[in-house]
């Protein structure tokens, strides 16, 4: 293998891989838009297909200068090689990542080039970290997973809270939970690939089951232990909210970002520190009913292999998504409360203005992996969540670029 290229001289800020799927043309359509060719951001595409990738350019990048195209197949580890070494960043969609996206991280290991990624799945982060943690560390890659709705508003909802919490009151919160008020949007073919893989790899292996089960699954050796139980199973009454709640699917990723963000920065909100993830149904019978179905349909979805080959059947199929006018007519509303060790109660609202699995998450991955290319941010070589890597220039970005807003009330 040829020497990493020094970062200032790489011809790339940032490749967009996978780009002519379903999230990467998004992707393509926001950075055209916004960041054209010729301008201080260099990037590039990248995939398997030269004629599918100058195909989807003809539709997404306008009439401007087009980037260039890179060829590499997600198995072939020379092509991806020449691409790491060609570039500041690579942000990837290719998913499922425990089927397409290994070959890729040991890439950007090895040539000291940072990534981004769409990943929600686990036990193959898990596997990613254990593989190539030291590597990364040494050659200065910084490969920061979870930058789309999984898991970016909650760890920079929880991020932005708690700066907020030192604001008002000196001190962290010592416990928050992130209830889900509105989300609209629809879901994409990939996004059902990625769970089905992932749950059918828990019912074949006890230890990818074992790692799906730890709320500490993500965290750093020596960090795996904590006061967090379980993620939320059934429909309960949560007092803090005033309202019946039922589970958040998407609670087994977003839940173990947090609690890793507060490990990789040297536990800031306390080792005590509380998380959880809840829909918010309602008060009342009429909330109590709503809990109580959401929570049948979620456990029958993440236990029942009947259903998930139902969804897989009848959804939508990988590279495909929900139209232009649901993803611009999708939005979501999270509300955050954060109680302090003398009691008193915090609330922070994130909101997006697009639908969160596409929309809005082709924003979010964008701007991050812009902010790890452009940023000065301090952040050594190693497996990051989106909050340890780049905290505040990041907020700053979502807030500016990606339609999210974080508001304290």
């Amino acid at each position: 293998m040829q020497s990493a290229t020094p970062r200032e001289n790489r011809r790339h800020d940032l490749v967009v891989y996978g780009a002519s799927g379903f999230v990467g043309r998004l992707v393509v359509e926001y950075l055209a838009a916004r960041y054209p060719q010729g301008g201080a951001l260099r990037w590039a595409v990248a995939g398997r297909s030269r004629a599918r990738l100058e195909a989807m350019l003809e539709e997404c990048a306008g009439n401007g200068a087009r980037p260039d195209v890179i060829v590499a197949d997600c198995h072939d580890r020379a092509a991806l090689d020449r691409l790491a070494r060609d570039t500041r960043v690579v942000l990837t969609t290719v998913g499922p990542y425990a089927k397409y996206g290994s070959e890729l991280v040991a890439a950007c290991v090895a040539n000291g080039t940072d990534s981004c990624d769409l990943c929600g799945e686990v036990r193959w982060m898990r596997r990613m970290i254990d593989q190539h943690q030291a590597a990364a560390q040494a050659s200065g890659a910084r490969i920061v997973m979870c930058c789309g709705f999984d898991s970016i508003p909650s760890d920079l909802g929880v991020f932005a809270l708690q700066q907020h919490a030192r604001q008002v009151g000196g001190r962290p919160c010592s416990e928050i939970t992130l209830f889900v008020r509105a989300m609209k949007g629809g879901v994409s073919g990939g996004t059902i690939a990625s769970m089905l893989i992932a749950t059918e790899q828990a019912r074949k292996n006890e230890s990818d089951a074992a790692v799906l089960a730890d709320p500490y699954g993500l965290n750093p050796d020596g960090e795996r232990e904590g006061p967090d139980g379980p993620d939320q199973i059934a429909s309960q009454f949560h007092a803090g909210a005033g309202e019946w709640t039922a589970p958040f699917v998407m609670a087994s990723i977003n839940t173990r970002v947090v609690r890793r963000t507060n490990a990789l920065l040297g536990h800031p909100h306390g080792r005590d520190f509380r998380y959880q993830e809840a829909i918010a149904c309602g008060k009342g019978l009429r909330g109590r009913i709503k809990a109580g179905l959401i929570s049948t349909g979620v456990r029958l979805l993440t236990s029942s292999s009947l259903a998930q080959r139902g969804v897989a059947r009848l959804g939508p199929k990988p590279g495909e998504g929900p139209s232009r006018k649901k993803r611009e007519s999708g939005c979501f509303n999270l509300l955050l409360i954060g109680k302090q060790a003398d009691g008193k109660v915090l609330r922070l609202r994130v909101k997006g203005d697009r639908d969160p699995g596409y929309g809005s998450t082709s924003k979010m991955c964008a701007e991050s992996a812009i902010c790890l290319a452009k940023d000065e941010l301090g952040t050594a070589g190693g497996f990051w969540t989106p909050a340890a890597a780049m905290g505040a220039p990041l907020l700053n970005r979502l807030t500016a670029s990606a339609g999210l807003r974080f508001e304290p009330e």
